[in-house]
């Protein structure tokens, strides 16, 4: 079966021709990542990403980006925040509801918004960065980034934010081709030109008494991705049915369907909400730590001891957010009563349930149970580096956040592939 899928693409000319464009746009992309800012010494940057787990995953995201200190070294993490955003604003700001169901037209100007809304954010978390790695820590009693001028700064934000508008372009080339999500894509490709590295550095470290924490891993590797795989395509279907109807001489209706509520809803949005949370607190306590004040001194101290990312504390706090987020999330983007709404007009009710209110509520209880297991799943997911530390005393090669992002990738490139292959048979039928 697979054999003959792979053949159907390659005779394809289209599909084939779209596969190409999206690998030409990898390798752009990792080009560009191994490309740094000129003019900033980055010698100590890799230890120091390499010993912080939250750190070592937005520079995975990146593709190597962040320790390289490329000219993408923030990776598409400026265009996402700013579609996080106004996906939220979406709930709050009617005219913007509106907008998002109504039109096309007013779709398109949403997006138009979010890519001009990417450059302030780009620049701030641009700046956020190089100071954070300034006062992060020494290596060798040398600060990591060493001194910067203003003149530098300005360089550095300027060029790193080109380099994210760049990728977002890129990222919106690749979408067009129909053969999955380009943002998605360029974040798949930044995990898996990571994993290489991480293999080899863990290799290259190999003894025989290490044996047992090598099959650990393999072995919890693969129960991850099957994990990913069961919640990541897991659903409950709402059984539907619609009422019967006699237009003149016709009939119509009477049809039996089913309404899908995935278990997982949020993707991966509550991770990233979550790590961008832990790690503003310690951020700004590095601002502290040189203080006169010996309150504010201590204080600071203390919040990067609590989040620090190899401790207990800080693993709970992580999970709670993650957990928390995932049933914010989804309460943004699922909305029973609009469902309930739309059955209703088109004459679909569900066995044994009242449409209207009653409909919604029932969405609404079904949904929060199936969540459960859905937070707790990605809960467990994010905190599974440090747990693994804590067990094994060693760093898990590739991340279950990591893992999650190329399994839900790769599921829903196949998924568009397939259908542009069924799509043709039915076209050449």
């Amino acid at each position: 079966m697979f054999a003959q899928k792979f053949k159907q693409i390659l005779t394809t000319r289209d599909i084939r021709n779209d596969i190409l464009f999206v690998l030409g746009i990898f390798v752009i992309f990792r080009v560009l990542a191994h490309i740094p800012v000129p003019g900033i010494d980055v010698s100590g940057l890799q230890a120091f990403f390499n010993s912080n787990q939250i750190l070592g995953l937005l520079n995975i995201l990146t593709g190597g980006g962040l320790e390289n200190f490329s000219v993408v070294m923030l990776g598409v993490g400026p265009y996402i925040t700013s579609s996080i955003i106004f996906q939220l604003l979406g709930m709050i700001v009617p005219q913007l509801e509106e907008m998002q169901k109504e039109s096309e037209q007013g779709r398109q100007k949403i997006g138009q918004w979010t890519r001009l809304a990417t450059v302030p954010f780009a620049l701030i978390q641009a700046y956020g960065t190089i100071v954070f790695l300034q006062r992060a820590g020494t290596a060798g009693g040398v600060s990591l980034l060493g001194s910067i001028t203003l003149v530098q700064m300005a360089m550095v934000m300027t060029v790193v934010t080109a380099g994210t508008l760049f990728l977002m372009w890129l990222g919106e080339l690749a979408s067009e081709r129909k053969v999955g999500n380009g943002i998605s894509l360029l974040i798949f490709a930044g995990i898996v030109a990571g994993l290489p590295t991480a293999l080899l550095r863990v290799f290259s470290t190999y003894d025989a008494s290490q044996l047992i924490n090598v099959i650990l891993f393999v072995i919890i590797a693969l129960l991850t991705v099957a994990g990913v795989v069961f919640i990541t395509e897991g659903q409950r279907n709402i059984p539907v049915t619609y009422a019967k109807f006699a237009r003149g001489g016709s009939s119509g209706g009477g049809v039996h369907s089913h309404l899908p509520l995935r278990v997982n809803q949020a993707g991966v949005i509550p991770i990233i909400f979550a790590i961008s949370i832990v790690l503003f607190p310690p951020l700004i306590a590095q601002f502290f730590t040189e203080s006169s004040v010996m309150f504010l001194r201590q204080a600071a101290f203390a919040i990067i001891d609590i989040f620090n990312p190899n401790g207990i504390l800080y693993a709970i706090i992580y999970f709670l957010l993650v957990f928390a987020f995932t049933y914010f999330y989804t309460a943004v983007i699922f909305k029973p009563d609009q469902i309930a709404e739309n059955l209703q007009r088109q004459g679909g009710f569900i066995p044994g349930i009242r449409p209207g209110h009653e409909t919604s509520h029932y969405l609404s209880q079904v949904s929060n149970r199936i969540l459960l297991a859905g937070a707790l799943f990605l809960g467990i997911i994010a905190i599974l580096p440090i747990i693994l530390q804590q067990v094994t005393g060693t760093n898990l090669i590739i991340g279950g956040t990591s893992l999650l992002i190329v399994v839900s990738v790769v599921i829903e490139t196949v998924k568009q592939i397939n259908s542009q292959l069924i799509m043709r048979d039915y076209e050449r039928f």
